[in-house]
């Protein structure tokens, strides 16, 4: 199994990353693999609506979303992280997300479960939390809740360390998501699947279909 943690702060090893390795931890302890992707500090450019993806399952853009577009399949699970930026997730991210979930990749992570980890030095926590959330609940992927929200606080890596409440809660939050993925592969085994979901309906009240 294996689970894909993206860290959305342009600092490598930051606040964001110093959250998320101690769930890592937990999770490569559990015998689940992980694999990172850092965004970087250039620009990602945001989703034009083309709709290439939608033919193709993944975007035209040759680019890191359009190489885990094609990887989706590998993925067991997800993990988001980001900073706060007035009490929302970091503008690079959103638009990787953006682009990230409207191809194949949302298809792919049916069924697969995803939580969002946030970093902040004081306020606006929740919101952000909120906003990453709203990824995985439009895309039929359970999400995975820990013993608080998930959430640090501190303005660097090493006030990071010091919040005791938010590390364990990141700990946690590792606990539940390798019990989740494990509870996922065994129902495999005994024949449980995810479910066929039935076509899309989009209703449009404007023409009024």
């Amino acid at each position: 199994m294996k689970v894909l943690i993206i860290n959305g702060s342009p600092n490598k090893e930051g606040c964001t990353y110093t959250a998320l390795s101690e769930t890592e931890k937990v999770l490569n302890a559990a015998g689940i693999d992980t694999q990172w992707v850092y965004l970087g500090k250039k620009p990602v450019a945001g989703c034009i609506a083309c709709m290439y993806c939608k033919e193709h399952g993944y975007c035209f853009q040759q680019d890191e979303v359009q190489k885990l577009q094609q990887q989706a399949s590998e993925f067991d699970g997800l993990i988001i992280g980001s900073p706060v930026y007035y009490s929302g997730a970091s503008g690079q991210l959103i638009s990787f997300l953006n682009r990230l979930f409207f191809g194949g990749f949302q298809r792919s992570m049916q069924g697969k479960p995803g939580c969002a980890v946030v970093s902040c030095r004081r306020g606006g926590a929740s919101a952000t939390f909120e906003q990453l959330n709203q990824y995985f609940a439009i895309s039929n992927m359970p999400i995975v809740s820990s013993q608080y929200w998930n959430s640090v606080h501190g303005y660097t890596p090493d006030d990071v360390r010091k919040d005791e409440e938010g590390l364990q809660t990141m700990r946690t939050l590792g606990q539940n998501m390798a019990y989740l993925l494990k509870l996922i592969e065994s129902g495999k085994q005994h024949g449980i699947t995810r479910p066929e979901y039935e076509p899309t309906i989009y209703t449009d009240f404007m023409t009024g279909k």
